[in-house]
């Protein structure tokens, strides 16, 4: 699979950090197909592939997730994702402004696969997204059977 085929999940309420996501991403051709969900409720309805959000999308391949979220919060996402064996594999990284260590314990306790925290500074969040995209979409290579789990 060539890295512009990828499909992102970017979960995110504040539209601030979905904007600088999204242009940071951009900047270094890391588009991709990014869908953007605002609640936990969306995004669950996104990866399961449920209702009108589904719309004959295909699974992500790679989550971007909040921990504070609207509807359902990040934790719960992340635990669903996680206990289904046909989204188990897809890669989680928590993106978050949260500096409790119960989060970053908790996050990895249900299966994250890395946890950053959100830098305030613009060109820092640039950075970090940049470097997020390189490794997930670039270097790392998924599960070898990946398409039969869809």
């Amino acid at each position: 699979m060539r890295p512009e085929d990828l499909k992102i999940l970017l979960i995110e309420d504040n539209p601030d950090d979905v904007e600088i996501t999204l242009r940071a991403f951009k900047k270094h051709n890391l588009a991709n197909h990014i869908t953007v969900a605002r609640d936990g409720e969306n995004a669950l309805n996104i990866i399961f592939q449920r209702g009108k959000e589904s719309a004959g999308g295909q699974r992500p391949d790679l989550i971007l997730l909040d921990l504070n979220l609207p509807m359902v919060d990040g934790m719960e996402v992340l635990r669903q994702i996680k206990k289904n064996p046909k989204t188990k594999v897809i890669p989680v990284i928590i993106l978050t402004s949260s500096k409790e260590e119960n989060d970053l314990s908790e996050s990895y306790r249900l299966g994250a696969n890395s946890y950053i925290r959100k830098p305030v500074n613009f060109e820092k969040f640039i950075g970090v997204v940049m470097q997020l995209g390189l490794y997930w979409l670039l270097i790392n290579e998924p599960p070898p059977n990946k398409k039969s789990e869809k």
